[in-house]
């Protein structure tokens, strides 16, 4: 018999397997292992010299980057602190003063 993961949202351990898919019986939530594996090593953001970031770090900009809809440019070396990393084509959500609330690509930035 094969040994299943408990469910990782509930903790269950009445797991069953449905083709590809194992599911929950109790809290009904689908998975798959190789999407689970994935998304554990997707979870590592690094910055533009391979520096692994984390939420509440400073990083500087190291890259002039035009804010798309305006004509105002972030300027090379803009420091930005308290970051919130999040899951997206934009890795990191952040506050810059004079512009606000922005969303960056961690490979124009590097850890402060």
């Amino acid at each position: 018999m094969v040994e299943l993961p408990n469910c990782p949202n509930c903790h269950s351990q009445y797991t069953y397997e449905d083709g590809s898919l194992l599911i929950c019986p109790e809290c009904s939530h689908e998975w798959t292992l190789e999407g689970e594996n994935q998304q554990n090593e997707d979870k590592i953001i690094k910055d533009a010299n391979g520096n692994i970031l984390i939420d509440g770090d400073s990083i500087t900009v190291v890259k002039d980057l035009k804010v798309k809809g305006t004509s105002l440019v972030v300027k090379i070396g803009t420091k930005v602190k308290n970051i919130r990393l999040v899951d997206g084509d934009h890795d990191i959500d952040c506050k810059i003063d004079g512009f606000g609330e922005m969303k960056l690509k961690s490979e124009f930035v590097k850890k402060a």
